[in-house]
């Protein structure tokens, strides 16, 4: 049958299994979004208040659902506001498709209106990016952009269309993509080494990164932790992946990772590395990393091998099917001595903050406790940032929703949003810093206007705090542009926008505020005020060994 362009567009969406996109409409791309009103019974689109709104919305859809996620903007700065969004989800690791629309074909190099060459711009932020200009192939091109988006290690996919695609005809057939993506698979001799590694292992240390999460490999850490008596530590991006509350969990590792955690990697004699690409913020000091162990890391993508720390073996494909394979190969055995040494690390470098005022770490403690551990968490970055992978419990995967890779401020609660429109069922909260607030406060605005129930929690602390402590650290303390002391009253901010507001300022407060946010329908807004001065504790310098973490008692021993 003979379609338009963009009903071309919307019959792919459909036959991807897409039911929610996000995104803001323009010139370029209205003939879409004129197929789209068409549709509307069969595809929901989110209106956000700007385009990278709706790229943070699809990644955090994607990140809590396992599905790609989708947005769509118009050519020129429609498209250039998706950028961050863009470079967000590759960053980590995110399946996304995004569909811009560009000027007519005739119109293309001749600086038209609202023009601009946006496969150019993000092509080293996406694993592909398309730019369409004939309809015959827009089917394919769309198909073969999903099929990319989800394979292998996952990311975004970028295809733009010109507006004269958008509007002629072409026959249409229902299909699927033609692309086939070639698994770097591993084979038996890589198997058996990573087996007898393991095997021979007496301190055996779990690492796990989001590729777990990715792959949905949470069963089978669990299961060989469990099988070789082994502790397992995580990354900003594992969080979920194995359950905190498991007594073989030692807590985040690297710059404001556990104590626990850090000096487990020290003493180990084998790393298992799974999923975990070894990020400058987990490893510190690459030569000094892990010096007592040898390094097996299983990984999706054979470009992580030996990229940042040297290995002495390798399994390279999805995690979940190594796992599968490589379980049956190992001795089922107790460490002991090894559990009991790293639980007395455990006890002995507990993370501790002050009780007795209000801090962002109690009301997480206090959000975890009252959830009990089951919310949808997203954040923004910086301090809270961490706090919340410290001190909020996760126990399964694609609860934690944040920005690891390019630390993108204001990315958590257009994430949130799309979390909650993927997971309607579930309590999805927000934790962002009062400078993160005010980069995407305006989607507030796109949670109110469809009753988008989103727990919005702002720690307000009237500074950047986290380049703050950096520069109590080791800047001299001198706090240049991180002051954010001024007129902006937060609660006023969000109640204009639609959404009911709530000021914290005792710790007795802070359960009475959750109950009441988690009991709305709609959006609501918590904000917390802190102390200027918390910081966040254990930290790594930069550039030194994740041996080396100190806290605040550390420091008041030196002085």
């Amino acid at each position: 049958m003979k379609l338009t362009g963009s009903e071309i567009v919307i019959e792919v969406l459909k036959e991807e299994g897409v039911d929610t996109v996000f995104g803001y409409p323009g010139g370029s791309i209205l003939n879409i979004y004129d197929a789209l009103y068409k549709h509307s019974d069969e595809i929901r689109h989110i209106l956000t208040s700007h385009e990278q709104g709706a790229s943070h919305a699809a990644d955090g859809y994607a990140r809590s659902t396992g599905k790609v996620g989708v947005c769509l903007a118009t050519s020129g700065p429609g498209s250039t506001n998706l950028v961050t969004g863009i470079a967000t989800a590759y960053m980590d690791s995110i399946p996304l498709v995004a569909i811009t629309a560009n000027v007519g074909l005739p119109s293309l190099g001749k600086d038209s209106f609202q023009e601009v060459d946006i496969s150019g711009i993000t092509m080293p932020i996406t694993k592909h990016g398309y730019i369409v200009k004939d309809v015959n192939i827009l089917a394919d091109t769309l198909r073969k952009a999903f099929a990319i988006a989800r394979s292998g290690r996952p990311g975004p996919v970028l295809v733009d269309i010109t507006k004269d695609v958008t509007a002629n005809e072409a026959e249409y057939t229902p299909g699927k993509s033609s692309y086939h993506f070639k698994d770097k698979r591993y084979n038996e001799a890589d198997l058996q080494v990573a087996a007898s590694l393991i095997n021979e292992a007496k301190k055996p240390f779990i690492y796990v990164g989001g590729g777990a999460v990715i792959s949905g490999a949470a069963e089978e850490v669990k299961t060989l932790a469990e099988k070789i008596d082994a502790p397992v530590c995580d990354t900003l991006m594992g969080k979920g992946a194995f359950d905190a509350t498991n007594p073989l969990y030692t807590g985040m590792v690297g710059m404001h990772g556990t104590k626990a955690s850090d000096r487990t990697i020290g003493d180990c004699d084998l790393l298992i590395a799974m999923g975990a690409r070894f990020s400058d913020r987990v490893v510190g000091n690459a030569k000094a990393f892990a010096k007592k162990a040898k390094i097996l890391h299983i990984d999706v993508d054979n470009a992580e091998i030996n990229k940042n720390v040297r290995t002495d073996a390798c399994v390279i494909g999805d995690l979940k099917k190594v796992l599968q394979e490589l379980l049956p190969l190992l001795e089922e055995r107790k460490n002991p001595e090894w559990v009991a040494h790293v639980q007395k690390y455990k006890k002995d470098f507990p993370l501790k903050y002050s009780k007795d005022r209000l801090t962002c770490p109690y009301v997480i403690e206090e959000l975890d406790r009252i959830t009990n551990s089951e919310a949808i968490v997203s954040t923004d970055v910086g301090q809270h940032q961490m706090w919340a992978a410290q001190y909020y419990r996760f126990r399964h995967p694609r609860q934690f929703l944040t920005s690891g890779g390019l630390g993108t401020m204001g990315y958590g609660l257009g994430a949130a949003i799309g979390a909650a429109v993927g997971n309607p069922d579930k309590t999805v909260v927000n934790i962002g810093g009062d400078g993160c607030f005010r980069m995407n406060l305006n989607e507030l605005a796109t949670a109110s206007r469809y009753g988008i129930h989103v727990i919005d929690i702002i720690i307000n602390n009237d500074v950047l705090g986290m380049v703050r402590q950096w520069q109590t650290l080791f800047y001299g303390k001198r706090y240049s542009q991180t002051i954010l002391t001024d007129k902006v009253d937060y609660c006023k901010v969000a109640e204009g926008l639609g959404c009911k507001a709530i000021r914290v300022t005792e710790k007795s407060q802070v359960e009475p505020a959750l109950r009441e946010a988690m009991a709305e329908k709609g959006p609501v807004v918590i904000e917390c005020v802190v102390d200027k001065d918390d910081s966040v504790f254990p930290m790594v310098a930069p550039g030194k060994p994740v041996s080396s973490a100190f806290d605040q008692d550390d420091l008041m021993s030196e002085d």
